[in-house]
């Protein structure tokens, strides 16, 4: 049987249509790690990356130094905020931009959307969302006098439209939840949700995470109204990469986000009295846009736009599944559960492993050089990103995680 795995993991690379893009992300001389599964926490570093940072400094920073801003710079989070809706998201140009953090998007628009629906105290979300998502939440909850509406979801899955009819009412201004869930991997119906909260007249914000670059997205065409991601996962951002977020151009002109700063004015330069907020999606900026931060994300645009999200998508769910058929072989027999969805139309790009004790083994996994990571309770995830992971590695890694169980048995 072990044979007939590693046989299959060759099959399936040399049949790889995107093998080549492996090559394009730098491995150090020397490297230490022979599976990295990972990816749905930080992308590894493209080589154009690098280069494109050091261009940048050398003739962009050093070269032009503050005339930058006034040459593009300023223009940016606008139009990588485009770029990424088209080549990533499904959205048209216009609704997206590139800035800050995720947790404090997640504030902006949240804060928004509960003041473009006057007169209602409630918000729905989820008890297995990302921490940040509920505790931004609970935050503003506090602050507001607002309710929220908790709606207990199973860590093995996530999300059911149903559950959701159950919770909204004429009183909820927002609902909130993942596409992906970050535990589970499970992937929501993203449509039908938005759908129910607007019958009930809220609006639906969606975390995209665990999905932007990984899964196919059409925000525009599910009706969503509001949406935030990261950019440092699968789409190869870096560490602290700065954050996106989407707002329906139609939902635009009543959103007033909470924290006006001079980038968001309508004539930043003007530095005049008082705040006049800018038209369309420059209003939901606030600070001096993370320009060095946002050099990567040209680089993996770059390379998503050529292999096509479709195609991405279509090798994760064969390296998913892949994942799943070396669990069922090779770790059942130990203990090990899966608790992500086995229907490939309900499973994100990582799949998440169940066993007592796993905790302890995440150390001697890193020191082995197999690289997951580790999600309470109990849980182990396997995020091999498409355009960087053979399935050769794939089976690598679950390889040195089975001797590893058999030794403790």
């Amino acid at each position: 049987m072990s044979d007939d795995l590693l046989e299959r993991a060759a099959g399936l690379d040399a049949a790889d249509p995107l093998a080549r893009y492996r090559d394009d992300f730098i491995t150090p001389p020397g490297a230490d790690i022979i599976s990295y599964l990972d990816g749905n926490s930080l992308g590894r570093p493209l080589a154009a990356t690098a280069t494109l940072m050091e261009q940048f400094i050398q003739r962009q920073w050093a070269g032009r130094l503050i005339r930058g801003w006034t040459d593009s710079w300023m223009e940016w989070p606008l139009e990588l905020g485009d770029r990424l809706g088209r080549v990533a998201l499904g959205a048209g140009p216009g609704q997206v931009v590139v800035a800050d953090s995720t947790t404090v998007l997640i504030y902006k628009l949240a804060r928004a959307a509960i003041g473009a629906r006057p007169g209602r105290r409630k918000v729905v979300l989820d008890t297995d969302n990302f921490p940040t998502d509920r505790y931004v939440l609970e935050g503003i909850a506090a602050d507001r006098g607002l309710e929220l509406v908790w709606i207990e979801t199973d860590p093995r899955a996530g999300i059911h439209p149903a559950q959701v009819s159950e919770k909204v009412d004429s009183d909820t201004a927002l609902v909130l939840f993942s596409h992906v869930a970050y535990r589970s991997g499970w992937m929501a119906e993203v449509a039908e949700i938005s759908r129910i909260a607007h019958e009930a007249g809220a609006l639906a914000m969606w975390d995209l995470c665990h999905s932007a670059g990984s899964v196919p997205i059409s925000l525009d065409a599910w009706g969503v109204d509001l949406a935030v991601g990261c950019t440092y996962k699968y789409l190869n951002g870096g560490p602290g990469a700065p954050a996106f977020a989407y707002a329906r151009r139609e939902l635009l002109a009543e959103l007033r986000q909470p924290i006006w700063g001079w980038m968001g004015h309508r004539a930043s330069f003007e530095m005049g009295p008082g705040y006049e907020p800018a038209s369309g999606s420059r209003a939901l900026l606030s600070g001096t846009p993370p320009i060095l931060a946002m050099v990567p994300l040209h680089a993996n645009l770059d390379m998503l736009a050529s292999a096509g999200i479709e195609a991405v998508r279509a090798k994760s769910v064969l390296l998913t599944e892949y994942a799943l058929d070396l669990a069922d072989a090779w770790l059942a027999p130990l203990g090990v559960s899966v608790v992500s969805p086995r229907d490939p139309a309900r499973r994100g790009g990582h799949v998440t492993l169940r066993r007592a004790g796993f905790a302890d083994l995440l150390d001697p996994l890193w020191d082995s050089g197999v690289i997951p990571d580790y999600r309470q309770p109990d849980g182990l995830r396997i995020g091999p990103a498409a355009l960087s992971t053979s399935f050769g590695e794939v089976h690598r890694g679950l390889s040195v995680l089975r001797d590893l169980l058999a030794k403790q048995s």
